[in-house]
């Protein structure tokens, strides 16, 4: 395989970066200068609630919000927090990827 091949077989985009966002209680990926997806979250005692996940117009279906939400997920337990995932795309990805989360997970309770 020459170098261009291995260049080309390799999805990795640099210009993608995640943070915690404390003041406006959002974990946050971006693509180059341009803010992709957010997961809404409110900070408790012991836990982390996982409100809400949104992709941006145009970054839809790329599967940037997956990438965003387990950065959310190993945040909250590097953290020594619990998590509750209240949003349904975070409650669906700890369904098809329980480990390592689902000692850390505390599910809502159906109201």
């Amino acid at each position: 395989m020459s170098v261009n091949e291995a260049l080309e077989a390799d999805p990795f985009d640099a210009s993608v970066r995640m943070a915690r966002n404390d003041a406006r209680h959002r974990y946050e990926l971006h693509m180059g200068d341009e803010l992709a997806v957010i997961i809404v979250f409110k900070d408790l005692p012991g836990h982390i609630d996982l409100i809400h996940t949104v992709s941006q117009p145009g970054f839809e279906g790329r599967g940037l919000a997956k990438v965003l939400v387990r950065y959310a997920l190993d945040d909250v337990v590097a953290a020594g927090k619990r998590i509750i995932p209240h949003c349904p795309y975070v409650r669906r990805f700890l369904g098809q990827h329980p480990e390592p989360y689902v000692q850390y997970t505390d599910y809502p309770e159906e109201s």
